[in-house]
Parts: structure tokens; C-alpha cells; sequence
């Protein structure tokens, strides 16, 4: 065997049990070494809690504690399941079941079948839509094709809170859950779709988990028999355990309490499904001699991104809230979060698409990359954006734009109105084409107010809009369009977005990006009415949004920006608000409390929106934080009072004569660029265009005249201004830097 082959991709199996613990931070080996009793892991974000666990399992079986067939894990994922088999592989502990709920009781359930009911186990119903449309038909209810898919995710939420027919108009009324039609309808849709089922023998995925704890509560003999078979539980993401789960893992567990849980409160987003984080919250309460390990040492963040994920949890509330984590960055100090605002949403989607290109020229992989947004309509512009810039992108979790079927739909509708042209009864009262694109969409289920609730009507009605947005914008780009120039440019955009793409920028609502993470994340449309979005009305509902940024904040490894934009398309009104959960958080915002970003936030950027209307450093880099100057800053030139953030950075007007040392800044660039090549980070890390650009014209002398130019902070300044100050007095900057640094 070569050393070659004990790569990352090949680790050597670790040789003893005390082997397996190598490498473990305090915490971690306090969970691997905590095998007796129930036991508790509170792990936050990046902090590692897969290895712990596995490591856990690993040392218990290889200490011959554990035997490995006696051992089931359980998570949500059948790629989070394999990946937990492929790491206990790893550590010599492969006999080990891991698997998810719904998998580990499908087990169980065909095994014990023939004993508990006798004769075959009922045919497994895939996919559950078309039985739930011949239930509705037979109610005489109409239901299309994204109501069918709403009364579906409605249905099964039912089930997995054990909620039946009968009961579920009140529970939807306690819950103060939005319905996706009156709730006697669903009611009476979800009882006859438990007829049909029995009618023709066939179980849905839900029933899997709901016929095992049946088995398991009627049949002691049966129940014995399973935890004789499994003594020792792991349950990963406690908190989207729904209460059907729970049933199921008590029924596992019997008396016994050779049980541990991982999970986080704070980053529970699934409530619409059933989940709950009550059971993780409630663990120490049902387990009072509990061992309970928190783990905060975050391994896959930069403190900046930590910092701000800590800021975004200390503004919650609710009981969620009084469990948070407050997460500690074990990576070195990396680029501040970029806030953004832009004048409208074209502007953004164009200025992160420019970012993006920037760091992948900078060296960052396009698959280390991702934009990520709240519901899955938002996407077009950006893949617009990004296959204009020529930036290659692959989408996560939805279908591209001009794919989804509701837009193809749309697209047909549209032609035939065109080639009808004035012939087209739908068309004989609009004017102007935006309203002849709303009168067709109008046949596909568009209508002037959104529907209530989330769910699939939800996105149909969003991605609807988007067209209806996209025709307004149009003939406001072109005036006198017609609805045949309008189709032609939807035919030009699908074109451009299905160029086959391998490896991308990854698109992806925020909630399909639970359990990943990048180099760099950019979090787009943070305005009021998106994050939260417009129909979470409680205070719980709020507070899952607000978990919901913060999942997609600590997606991001080293690089993040959070933007917005003032209004939806060019020349419109600029009535929107950025987030409140970014209140106090980002620079020049108060939090509810009256607290100022600036003392909680260590001088994050703050981008101008390139592209948009008022915006300075039109190339998209970062400018200088926004901060209250103690008087008016004026062009050292003219004398005019500057406004302009670029402008104050160099100390004069964009359009007066500058006295910039040419050769200087070349020899800065040159430098910045190996520099930022070095620590391994885009080149305005180091510095920006424009911050060398005052230093060129400054040539400062002292380290004193060196840190008033806007741009060059403390942390800057003990980081690269020896290097600095010897390329301005004419050297190359090596010396003096291995001298600061202590390397020479």
C-alpha cells in the first residue's frame, strides 16, 4: 500500500479505541466517551457534531461496548444516513445501522408483517397526488394540479402529528396554520383518501411509520423483539423530530434510556412539516440525570461570519430562543459580511452576478459558490444575471425557471394570444402589454393579490408574477412592445438559461440549503415581505424566519453578503425596507433595544448598489462603512463638499485632477495581487482599487498617515502596513513585512 493511499478520500482506520478519540476537540471526546445513559448533544452550526457522533458510536464498538448490530442512528436524510455509514466505515465500526426513520420502520414493518397481520404487506403508494385527486373528485371538489400538491403536504402533515380526519379543522384553527382550502374540505378530502387507500390495499409513506407503532403497541412479543435487536439509539437533528417520530423512537426505547440526541434549536425550519424542536427542548425535562454537552467551537466560519450569526440569534424570542448557541469561530479572522442595498432588483441580481464573477476569478471554484434566496421564484433574475455575465450555474432543489411547468404553461398561452393578435377575446379590454400578459396569465391561476398561505399555489402564483413583472419591465425598457416582442424575449432568455452547465454557482432557496455550506454564500432579497416572508403573521412564524437566515448565514465558510434592493424595478418607487432581522446588525441600523450596529459589528462593509441609481464604487467593490463624519468632508482639489463614499475615500471629486503616483500604484497592485495569492483571498481583501488609489496619491510616510486613509483599519494597518509603507519609500515591501511578522 503507497502513502498515496492514505489520502483524505482514504483514511488509515484507526488502530485502537483511543485511536478513534485523536483529534477531538474537549467537547467532541466528551461526547464520544459519554456511552451510558441518555445523553444530549446541543451542537451549533459547522461545530462538528457528525464526527462527535460518529466517533461516539466508533469508540463505543471498538472499546467493545457496543456491539455494532445493536446500534441504530437515525437522521432525516438518505444522503446525511450514508454519509454517517461511510465515516463509521472509516473508523472500523462498519456493522453499525445507520438509517432514517422512515427506512429503519420499512424494515421492521416487512419483516414483521406476516407475524403481526399475516399474509403479504400492502403495496407501497409512491407518490400519493393522484389518489388524493380521485378523493377530492369524489367530494366534488375541482382541485388543480399545485391545490392537489397543497392538500397533499396538508394531508401528511396531519398524519405525522397524528392528527385525524375529524379533528383536523380544529387543530388547523389551534395551530393557526393558513389551510390551503377550507378546512372541512381538506378534512373531508383526507377521509376519503384513507377510504380509497383501504379500498385498493395500498399504504402511503406516512402509514410506514404509522402501522410500525401500531405493531409495536399492539404486539408486546414483537416490541421485545426489536429491542432485543437494537440497545443503543443516536438521533441526529433532534429538532425535526415530528411527534409520530417521537411515538416511534419511545416505542424503540421501551424503559431503557440508552439514548443520544443532536440537535439545534436554532436551526429549526421545518415546523410547517411537523417538526418540533419541543422534544430536543424538552429532553432534559423527560431525562433529568441526562449528560448534556454543548458544542460551540465552529469549524467551518470565519469569526466575522460567526459574529454575525450570534447577533441575528440574540434578537430572538420565544423559548427556541432561550436554548441558543453562541457559536466561537476556530478559523483565522477573514473578510467582513458585506451589506447591499441596491435601487432595484435587476440591479441586484447584475451586481451579485458581478461579485460572483470576481471571486471566480479571484480563485474561489464556481461550485464553492452559492446564491441563495427565500422561495424558489426569485431565482430567474439571478439565473439571468449570471448566464449574462457568463458565470456557469447549476440550480438546487426547484426546477430552472423556464422549466417549471407552470411558466411553460404560461409561455404556450402567451404565443397562441400573440399569433390570435386581435382576434383573441381575452385581449379586447387590455391595453398596453402588461395588461394583455395578465388578462392570459389570468387563465393559468394569476390574479392582482397573491394567495394566502405557502405551499405550491404559493410558487405557482410567484412564478406567474414574475412574467406579469417581466412584461411591465419590458415595455418600460421598450415602449410600444408588443405581445409577440415579449414572447421572442422569453424564448431568447430560455435559450440563454439552458446551456448545459457542469460545474456552477449553485442556486438555492433557503431552505434546500440546510446541511450544506460554500466558500462564499450571497444572500439576496433580504427586504420586509421576503425575510419574513409576507404570510408568516405569528410570533412563531417569525421566529422560524429569522432561523431561517441564520441557517443561511452559517452556510458561509469565508466570504458572505447579505443584499437587498429599495424597489422592484427601475424608476419605481423606492419603498421597500431591508429585513428588521438585520437590525442593529447591519452598519447604520438601530436593534429594537436602541443598541447601534456599530457597537456590535466590527466595521462590516457596506456595498453600494453598482448598476443602480445613487450608488458609488459602480465596479461592486466594497466602499468604506457608513459613518457620520465630524464634519463635511471636502475635495482637497476643489474644495466641494463630497457626499460620494469613493470620493471621500480619495479626498476629492471623481472628476478632478488627480495627482496619483502611477508608478506607486502599479507597484501596490503588483503587491496586493502575490499578497492576496498568499493568504489565499480575492485581492480587495487586502486592499481595494480605490483605497490604493488614495494611498498612491497620499504616499504616506508614517503609520499616523497611513491609517487616515479611509479603508486602512487597525487590523489592516498591523497586517500589511510595514509592507506598505516600505513600497511608498520605494522598496518592494518583503523585508519590511518579514520584519513585522517576525520571519527573517
Amino acid at each position: 500500500m503507497t502513502s498515496a493511499t492514505h489520502s483524505t478520500l482514504f483514511p488509515r482506520v484507526p488502530d485502537t479505541a483511543d485511536a478513534v478519540l485523536d483529534g477531538l476537540d474537549p467537547e467532541q471526546r466528551e461526547v464520544a466517551t459519554a456511552l451510558r445513559g441518555p445523553v444530549c448533544v446541543l451542537a451549533g452550526a459547522g461545530t462538528g457534531k457528525t464526527r462527535a457522533i460518529t466517533h461516539r458510536i466508533a469508540y463505543g464498538v471498538r472499546a467493545g461496548i457496543l456491539q455494532p448490530s445493536s446500534v441504530l442512528a437515525v437522521t432525516f436524510t438518505n444522503r446525511a444516513a450514508g454519509e454517517m455509514r461511510g465515516r463509521l466505515r472509516q473508523l472500523g465500526a462498519g456493522g453499525v445501522q445507520a438509517r432514517t426513520f422512515h427506512s429503519a420502520a420499512l424494515r421492521q414493518l416487512q419483516y414483521f408483517w406476516p407475524k403481526a397481520v399475516g399474509g403479504d404487506l400492502p403495496r407501497l403508494l409512491e407518490r400519493k397526488v393522484q389518489l388524493v385527486a380521485e378523493a377530492a373528485a369524489r367530494c366534488g371538489l375541482r382541485l388543480d394540479r399545485n391545490e392537489l400538491r397543497d392538500v397533499t403536504s396538508e394531508i401528511e402533515w396531519a398524519k405525522v402529528t397524528q392528527t385525524v380526519p375529524a379533528d383536523y379543522p380544529a387543530v388547523v384553527a389551534k395551530a393557526q396554520r393558513d389551510a390551503p382550502r377550507d378546512p372541512a374540505e381538506v378534512a373531508k378530502v383526507y377521509e376519503t383518501y384513507e377510504e380509497l387507500k383501504r379500498e385498493r390495499t395500498v399504504i402511503d409513506f406516512e402509514d410506514v411509520l404509522l402501522l410500525t407503532v401500531g405493531i409495536l403497541q399492539d404486539r408486546h412479543d414483537i416490541a421485545d423483539h426489536v429491542r432485543r435487536q437494537y440497545q443503543h439509539f443516536v438521533v441526529d437533528e433532534y429538532q425535526d423530530v415530528s411527534p409520530l417520530q417521537q411515538r416511534l423512537l419511545d416505542l424503540w426505547l421501551g424503559d431503557r434510556d440508552s439514548l443520544c440526541v443532536v440537535g439545534d434549536a436554532g436551526q429549526t425550519i421545518y415546523s410547517f412539516t411537523g417538526a418540533t424542536p419541543d422534544h430536543l427542548l424538552n429532553f432534559r425535562t423527560r431525562h433529568p440525570a441526562a449528560t448534556v454537552v454543548k458544542l460551540v467551537r465552529d469549524y467551518r466560519s470565519t469569526p466575522q461570519v460567526v459574529h454575525l450569526a450570534n447577533g441575528l440569534l440574540a434578537q430572538a424570542t420565544g423559548r427556541a430562543a432561550e436554548h441558543r448557541l453562541d457559536l466561537v469561530s476556530q478559523r483565522e479572522a477573514g473578510p467582513e459580511p458585506a451589506f447591499v442595498e441596491y435601487a432595484d432588483e435587476p440591479a441586484e441580481a447584475e451586481g451579485t452576478a458581478r461579485r460572483v464573477r470576481d471571486l471566480i476569478a479571484a480563485g474561489v471554484p464556481a461550485g464553492e459558490i452559492a446564491v441563495l434566496y427565500r422561495i424558489n421564484a426569485q431565482s430567474e433574475v439571478y439565473e439571468q444575471a449570471l448566464a449574462d455575465a457568463g458565470v456557469p450555474y447549476q440550480l438546487r432543489g426547484a426546477e430552472r425557471f423556464f422549466e417549471r411547468a407552470e411558466v411553460r404553461e404560461a409561455g404556450v398561452a402567451l404565443r397562441g394570444a400573440a399569433r390570435a393578435g386581435g382576434n383573441d377575446s381575452l385581449l379586447d379590454h387590455a391595453e398596453g402589454l402588461p395588461a394583455e400578459v395578465r388578462a392570459v396569465l389570468s387563465t393559468k391561476g394569476w390574479r392582482s393579490e397573491p394567495p394566502t398561505g405557502s405551499g405550491a399555489v404559493r410558487d405557482r402564483w410567484e412564478s406567474l408574477a414574475a412574467l406579469v413583472r417581466l412584461a411591465e419591465d419590458f415595455e418600460r425598457a421598450k415602449p410600444g412592445a408588443t405581445l409577440s416582442d415579449l414572447v421572442a424575449e422569453l424564448d431568447e432568455r430560455a435559450a440563454a438559461q439552458h446551456a448545459p452547465t457542469v460545474q456552477g454557482v449553485t442556486l438555492a432557496s433557503l431552505h434546500s440549503a440546510k446541511g450544506l455550506e460554500w466558500d462564499a454564500v450571497f444572500l439576496v432579497g433580504l427586504t420586509e415581505g421576503m425575510m419574513p416572508i409576507t404570510y408568516a403573521k405569528t410570533d412563531e412564524q417569525i421566529e422560524e424566519e429569522r432561523r431561517l437566515l441564520y441557517v443561511g448565514v452559517t452556510r458561509a465558510r469565508l466570504h458572505l453578503a447579505l443584499s437587498w434592493s429599495l424597489s422592484r424595478s427601475p424608476g419605481s418607487r423606492p419603498g421597500r425596507r431591508p429585513t428588521r432581522f438585520l437590525n442593529g446588525l447591519r452598519p447604520g441600523s438601530t436593534a429594537p433595544g436602541g443598541r447601534s450596529a456599530a457597537a456590535g459589528q466590527g466595521g462590516a462593509d457596506v456595498w453600494s448598489g453598482g448598476g443602480g441609481a445613487g450608488g458609488a464604487g459602480g465596479d461592486g467593490r466594497p466602499v468604506a462603512a457608513r459613518r457620520k463624519p465630524r464634519g463635511p468632508a471636502r475635495c482637497r482639489v476643489c474644495g466641494k463638499t463630497l457626499t460620494d463614499a469613493g470620493e471621500m475615500k480619495l479626498m476629492r471629486c471623481d472628476d478632478c485632477p488627480s495627482d496619483m503616483d502611477e508608478a506607486l500604484y502599479e507597484r501596490l497592485h503588483d503587491w496586493r495581487a502575490v499578497r492576496a495569492r498568499e493568504i489565499g483571498q480575492p485581492a480587495y481583501c487586502v486592499f481595494t482599487d480605490r483605497t490604493l488609489m488614495a494611498i498612491a496619491e497620499t504616499v504616506p510616510a508614517t503609520e499616523g498617515e497611513l491609517a487616515g486613509i479611509s479603508g486602512v483599519g487597525a487590523r489592516k494597518l498591523g497586517r500589511f502596513g510595514a509592507a506598505v509603507l516600505d513600497i511608498c519609500a520605494g522598496g518592494d515591501g518583503r523585508e519590511a513585512e518579514a520584519t513585522a511578522t517576525g520571519e527573517v
